[in-house]
């Protein structure tokens, strides 16, 4: 289909998006575009004015920030993928981010378009979670910190204001971890996802695809730090989700998934 009208501009700075953004309450930002302009294209989404950022390189980096890795918004799942100071330090956000979609998405696809997206079933938003992540907005106001926590609000929706641009990342540095999925075919959203990570000694586990946001298996963290078996912990996977049904799966299936992916993960930790 044909997207409906619009206008397009291109944003010369975070400021200048920032501004933008204030001028219109139906306009929108594109980054890799790879999960707006299909929505377009559908007419699910309508805004009256694009604001181009895919061109601000001052948010593409990966840089050591102290006990922190810092990650531009607009840094591409590829490079994450091969990213030497996430591959050292934070090795389960290069992992996950090299399992997104095809090489063609990988090298369009931003990290920060991911997150701001809000799809349940995407993977970065699980990991991200998973590892007690904060997110920097930028807006009229200036900067703040959004803690992953409390992030993700509903599906396709965040706590950022309508007029705040997502800037940057933040990851703990030292976090030893894995990400596995199940999809039907190796280009899908994940029918079901499970990050497993140790921080700091402690043990912390996501979920993707299991509710109405990314998820943290607090029942299975519980169970881990009480000295459970990766099987006995495995099987609280499911307390306190609501997994949906659809053409991949039904919600007893993505249930059956969670439990099996989430006892693979922990024993590779």
């Amino acid at each position: 289909m044909i997207p409906a009208a619009f206008d397009y501009e291109r944003a010369g700075s975070v400021d200048e998006a920032v501004e933008l953004l204030g001028r219109d309450e139906e306009a929108r930002l594109l980054a890799g575009g790879h999960s707006l302009l299909p929505l377009m294209r559908l007419r699910f989404a309508r805004p009256s004015l694009l604001i181009d950022i895919g061109r601000l390189d001052e948010l593409r980096f990966v840089r050591d920030d102290g006990d922190r890795i810092a990650i531009g918004a607009l840094s591409r799942h590829a490079d994450l993928a091969r990213d030497p100071v996430l591959a050292g330090q934070c090795a389960v956000l290069s992992l996950a981010a090299g399992q997104i979609g095809d090489p063609q998405v990988r090298h369009r696809g931003t990290i920060g378009g991911s997150v701001a997206h809000a799809d349940p079933a995407s993977d970065l938003g699980t990991v991200l979670l998973t590892l007690d992540a904060e997110l920097i907005a930028r807006g009229p106001d200036g900067e703040r910190t959004i803690p992953a926590s409390s992030f993700f609000t509903g599906p396709f929706d965040t706590a950022l204001e309508r007029q705040e641009v997502l800037t940057e990342i933040r990851v703990p540095k030292g976090a030893h971890g894995t990400y596995l999925k199940f999809a039907r075919r190796a280009q899908d959203w994940a029918t079901v996802g499970v990050a497993a990570v140790r921080v700091d000694g402690r043990v912390q586990v996501g979920l993707t695809s299991m509710g109405a946001t990314p998820l943290r298996a607090t029942a299975v963290e519980e169970a881990v730090a009480g000295g459970a078996s990766p099987g006995d912990a495995a099987a609280r996977a499911t307390e306190g989700v609501s997994p949906r049904g659809d053409a991949a799966a039904s919600p007893e299936y993505r249930a059956h998934l969670a439990r099996v992916l989430v006892r693979r993960a922990l024993e590779q930790l």
